[in-house]
């Protein structure tokens, strides 16, 4: 369906990928992995005609429709959600008024039996197939289903869209893409901005249809769920496979391991050759043994193994400061816009070394308990703070706050003190942005790298109470591995908001559930939670409550 052949992209004399070739079919969904930084986005931009490569090309058939949502997009104001959603099928209008200009043509003409007639024939026979493929009595609807499922109440509908984050933005420019139904749907970090139940029926909806999906993800579960074949990007090169990620990487590892061991075998049919070019070179009876030895080595093809990418964040938090023995009590804590309740009579106590999850739908009040915490925002009732607590925090859109205009380098040196400051090359090196690295402006980094910039922030100065909001976004699987270590090893008090089950999982010792108002306290990690309520998912959790 989509052909890319022959693909480079270079950057300021950086070769980012070079002479990739692949194939798009009907139905395939691809999960397109690699490093942050390793040229995905970029790659899925050029499929998706918004960027250009240095060299090659990507021949998309006319008649095929392609959608891309990239990671970042705001909706236009002046429209309600229902306005701005229902744009989606503002195609077909145009669509309509093709066919009927093309069965114009067919009637007037006379020449039935030309290659041409046949032609017109066939775009006729095809764009109809799509028009009446879109049954358009149902599309209020379609759209009320999308916009459900993507986690919108009915509510909402009539609400401009100027009243929403972009994380929900976001969402209506993902609602009008799938309603569109394209041949070929390119998503960059669609999860990002859904919580679980939504990411759930995100799932659904895609394994469901019939069209082609192109996807970058860093929810490996997510992947896994609908993916049926990975493309992975990594040195410049693709590695191309008809399976979900996890079983992928089984395979590399299996074929890196028959590669090397083709190598050693053929390395040591090398050296044995040579030796014996070595030993009989000048015995005569040996001459015909010898010169066939000698053309085996010039006509040999030589066993490559793949290259592993070897470069990896080294990522560990300094000692911590000792606070008291409770770094965070609550009491009756509760926060409310106008007459909507967020949550209430939220009481609880965090012990010194404690590492907590705080698990919920979005809009249930987790980032807001936090920012009560940070003392961003006023609450009701008490929330105390304990002897000697230094804060590290992370927020949601701390990567979308940097200067754009900056260095890597500026970016830390500027809010370095003391010390620290003779580090800063050592620090950027550890968090692979050595070298020339250091000198990229924030604006042309992945979103990716901007997270592991923000990391680096964080090491600035020694903490004891870690506050993480979503730290997972747009981190690649393995800095996510890397990440989830440090915290393991990090000796302060930790609370993460996460969505992320398998980030959690053997993080936390203790899970809030938000939900209904209310902040309930479960002694236990994320899996003996979900134990507990008999389900084997955090979006069974959900599904249950919005019952």
């Amino acid at each position: 369906m989509i052909s890319i052949d022959g693909l480079t992209v270079e950057f300021g004399g950086t070769t980012l990928f070079k002479d990739i070739s692949f194939v798009i079919n009907p139905k395939d969904r691809i999960a397109l992995m690699g490093k942050n930084g390793a040229g995905k986005s970029t790659l899925l931009k050029i499929l998706a005609g918004v960027q250009r490569p240095t060299s090659g090309k990507v021949s998309v058939p006319k008649e095929c429709s392609v959608c891309y949502l990239p990671q970042h997009l705001m909706t236009e104001d002046g429209n309600t959600v229902w306005e701005e959603t229902i744009k989606a099928f503002s195609h077909l209008k145009a669509m309509e008024d093709e066919i009927n200009a093309l069965n114009e043509q067919l009637t007037t003409r006379t020449d039935y039996e030309s290659d041409d007639y046949m032609a017109l024939i066939e775009k006729v026979s095809t764009l109809s197939e799509k028009f009446y493929a879109i049954d358009s009595t149902h599309i209020d609807e379609d759209v009320e289903k999308t916009l459900l499922g993507l986690g919108f109440e009915r509510s909402d509908f009539q609400r401009q869209t100027s009243e929403f984050s972009g994380g929900w933005r976001m969402r209506i420019e993902l609602a009008k893409l799938l309603l569109q139904k394209p041949d070929v749907l390119l998503l960059d970090e669609p999860t990002n901005h859904l919580d679980i139940e939504s990411i759930q029926w995100l799932e659904d909806f895609l394994i469901e249809s019939a069209t082609a999906v192109v996807v970058i993800s860093h929810d490996r579960r997510f992947i896994d769920n609908i993916t049926t074949r990975t493309i992975e990007v990594t040195l410049g090169r693709i590695y191309d496979y008809k399976a979900t990620y996890s079983h992928y990487l089984e395979l590399r590892k299996e074929r890196r391991q028959q590669q090397e061991k083709q190598y050693a075998d053929q390395q040591k049919q090398i050296a044995e050759a040579k030796e014996f070019i070595e030993r009989f070179k000048g015995t005569y009876s040996k001459t015909y043994q010898v010169q066939s030895k000698v053309k085996w080595l010039e006509k040999l093809d030589i066993v490559e193994v793949d290259e592993e990418d070897t470069s990896a964040l080294n990522l560990r938090f300094p000692p911590s400061p000792r606070s008291g023995q409770y770094p965070i009590i609550a009491d009756n804590v509760g926060k409310s816009y106008d007459d909507k309740v967020i949550f209430q009579n939220a009481s609880f106590t965090i012990e010194r070394g404690e590492k907590v999850a705080f698990v919920g739908r979005n809009g249930e009040g987790k980032s807001t308990l936090v920012k009560c915490i940070m003392e961003e925002i006023k609450h009701d009732g008490n929330l105390k703070l304990g002897h000697n607590v230094q804060i590290g925090y992370f927020a949601q859109n701390s990567a979308s706050l940097l200067d754009e205009e900056k260095t890597i380098f500026q970016t830390i040196d500027d809010i370095a003190v003391g010390d620290i400051r003779l580090k800063i090359k050592d620090m950027l090196g550890a968090f692979m942005f050595g070298g020339e690295e250091s000198l990229k402006k924030v604006k042309v980094l992945s979103g990716g790298e901007r997270v592991r910039l923000c990391m680096i922030k964080l090491l600035l100065e020694p903490v004891n109470l870690l506050i993480l909001d979503e730290p997972t976004n747009h981190l690649d699987l393995r800095t996510k591995d890397i990440l989830k270590q440090a915290l393991r090893d990090f000796d302060g008090t930790l609370i993460v908001v996460s969505h992320d089950r398998d980030f959690l999982s053997g993080l936390v010792s203790k899970t809030y559930e938000f939900g209904g108002g209310r902040v309930k306290e479960h002694l236990c990690g994320v899996d003996e939670f979900l134990q507990q309520k008999k389900m084997d998912n955090l979006a069974e959790l959900e599904r249950k409550k919005k019952k």
